[in-house]
């Protein structure tokens, strides 16, 4: 009797745990409002194969195989796209666990979800994924970003509120513009931001949101600036009118002039500060000879524009270059006759001020022009640039753009150090460096930190040198000259390193790794020394690889790539070879832009090498280098012109 007791005790208690497995079965049911097709698969939902779905701590498991059958099957769907090294992924995975548990119950539903986004790459590639954990919400299969808290209570708000029938997003902040609007709104704001893009860039796309969320910002600031985007590829006039050659290109129109964006927009703050940045004068009033005095920068020129007042037409030209380019230089407008006189300058003049830091007795302490009827703002443009630069400046931070175009380049390398302690040193040897610079007019000359620039020095040979000055010369063709070091400083010795340059008597320095004693693969690796032997031999049809040692494409290339070498290798008249781009410098005509970057040097036109733009497959290679061929293949050789 207490046998059978026993059985039945035990019975029911089987009943119960079924009766409670089979409820908690319901709730993910109810979670998930499967189309036909899920239903099919309620057998397996513990597997993750195919399009069946699976729970991890009440969130579902989404792949390539299961994403869009999901979405369209869900009113409200919010996802986790992760990585499983991420620490802030790992903190947020209970946060979310929690919330998903209570929405799956909810009025209406909400199911939670995530993707593993290093597995699942073509998912994380479809949804501009670009860091960890990114969280989108997707209602009635249009995708939403998601821009509420991490915090269990948080998640559970924001998506019950986004799950109500009647909820609908707020109308975009950003003005759409077309060719029949473009002209009223533009010439409606003062100021107003415009973004050409294209819809298939994926630059834009990751920008859209951020461009989104600043617009909204910048309609609350007093006075409110708009943000308004342009789809370049249906309205080609307006792309064309603004001279738009890439995505995302931004523009300002001040007063419906254009100029160029040249801020930051990385993030919703960059654009907000920027913009804000835009409004008013871009030359600030100084009242008085004492405001002026005050203004003037300490470590950069100071541009100031003199005129007798706010009504001359004159200064138009110079309120416009100074509006543009509010960001490049310090600019101040004076309408003060005493200031004027201090200086002796005439009205309506333009004057680059030298900063007081880099001065020199070799130089003008200032420079003016003087503003006619003819005057434009590209000429003011052209007198600044031409005089924004010291005798012997500091090649460093905002202010090295300016030098990009000034070569031949004379970079000097000691401990540059402005600071109290080491200021008297660092003007020192500054000074004794201008007073070759003044003998060197066609030069441009600055000095360098050697310990914050060590990469730079060895873009001349100089990375070794333990010596406290060195000197570094970028010739007007851009190739790179290192002096030999100088044990003591001897101003003689960089002068007669200078004559010979210009002379052309000095051997540029060509940043090279080191030849491998023997080649032990089937691609054959070039060095920058062994590029002319190997690359330019008119005997030879080369294929060569541009590569990056860190280059995921590389990577995936290089079996291919090899099998290539190796199917061949019976060509003798052809090379395949390949060379680290990083770590070698190259001819102008094979530059690389990306990596990997593939040309096909003929035998018979090694100044013209044809750029391989084809898929990277065996079959596509081995197609086009028969083509192309010029000794191998059984072709003969043309002589090259």
């Amino acid at each position: 009797m207490h046998y059978s007791l026993n059985i039945a005790i035990l019975f029911i208690a089987i009943l119960s745990i079924l009766s409670n497995t089979l409820a908690d079965a319901d709730v993910d049911d109810v979670t998930v409002k499967a189309n036909a097709a899920l239903d099919a698969d309620k057998d397996s939902e513990n597997s993750d194969e195919g399009g069946s779905l699976r729970y991890e701590e009440s969130v579902l498991v989404l792949n390539g195989d299961n994403f869009d059958d999901v979405i369209n099957a869900n009113p409200v769907v919010l996802v986790e796209f992760y990585a499983p090294w991420c620490g802030h992924c790992k903190n947020l995975a209970p946060e979310y666990s929690a919330a998903a548990k209570e929405l799956a119950s909810s009025d209406p539903p909400v199911v939670l979800a995530k993707v593993d986004a290093t597995v699942h790459s073509e998912l994380a590639q479809r949804f501009d994924v670009t860091g960890y954990p990114t969280l989108k919400f997707f209602k009635n299969g249009k995708e939403y970003p998601y821009e509420g808290p991490r915090e269990t209570q948080g998640i559970i708000s924001y998506m019950k509120e986004r799950a109500k029938p009647d909820w609908a997003p707020e109308p975009d902040a950003v003005v759409t513009l077309i060719q029949t609007n473009f002209d009223e709104v533009i010439n409606a704001n003062d100021l107003i931001l415009v973004e050409f893009y294209a819809p298939w860039c994926g630059h834009c796309k990751r920008l859209a949101p951020t461009y989104e969320k600043a617009a909204k910002s910048l309609l609350k600031n007093n006075p409110p600036i708009t943000l308004a985007k342009v789809d370049a590829t249906k309205e080609a006039d307006l792309a064309k009118k603004y001279e738009i050659s890439g995505y995302p290109t931004l523009k300002i129109f001040r007063k419906g002039k254009p100029s160029d964006y040249k801020g930051k927009y990385e993030s919703e703050y960059d654009i907000v500060v920027h913009m804000r940045n835009q409004l008013g004068d871009g030359a600030k009033e100084l009242p008085s000879l004492k405001a002026l005095k005050e203004f003037f920068s300490v470590d950069d020129v100071t541009v100031i524009g003199f005129f007798e007042s706010k009504e001359e037409p004159l200064a138009q030209p110079y309120k416009d270059f100074s509006d543009e380019n509010r960001e490049d230089y310090t600019f101040g407008v004076v309408y003060n006759k005493e200031a004027r006189e201090a200086y002796k300058i005439k009205p309506n003049s333009v004057v680059v001020f030298n900063s007081e830091r880099f001065y020199t007795k070799y130089e003008p302490k200032w420079h003016v022009l003087e503003i006619k009827e003819e005057t434009s703002a590209v000429n003011v443009k052209s007198f600044i640039e031409k005089h924004h630069l010291p005798l012997v400046g500091h090649y460093h931070g905002s202010l090295i753009p300016r030098y990009q175009g000034k070569k031949p380049l004379c970079l000097v390398f000691y401990t540059v150090d402005f600071s109290f302690e080491h200021r008297e040193a660092t003007q020192f040897w500054r000074n004794k460096i201008a007073a070759i610079a003044k003998k060197f007019p066609d030069i441009t000359f600055a000095v360098v930190d050697d310990e914050t620039n060590s990469p730079l020095m060895e873009e001349f040979g100089l990375g070794d040198s333990g010596e406290d000055v060195n000197v570094g010369l970028f010739g007007a063709d851009g190739k790179r000259f290192g002096m030999k070091p100088m044990e003591e400083f001897d101003s003689d010795d960089i002068i007669e390193f200078l004559n010979k340059y210009k002379k052309g008597k000095l051997k540029p320095y060509v940043k090279s790794q080191r030849a491998p004693k023997k080649q032990t693969g089937p691609v054959t690796v070039v060095v920058a020394h062994t590029f002319g032997d190997i690359v330019l031999d008119n005997k030879k049809d080369v294929l060569i690889e541009l590569y990056a040692p860190w280059c995921g494409h590389c990577k995936n290339l290089e079996p291919i790539y090899n099998d290539l070498a190796k199917k061949l290798k019976v060509e003798k008249n052809l090379v395949i070879a390949k060379m680290d781009a990083t770590a070698n410098d190259l001819p102008d005509n094979y530059s690389s832009t990306g990596f990997p970057t593939i040309y096909f040097a003929p035998a018979n036109n090694k100044k013209s090498p044809i750029k391989y733009e084809g898929e990277r497959t065996l079959e596509a290679f081995e197609k086009f280098l028969k083509e192309q061929a010029t000794v191998s293949f059984g072709k003969v050789v043309k002589e090259e012109l």
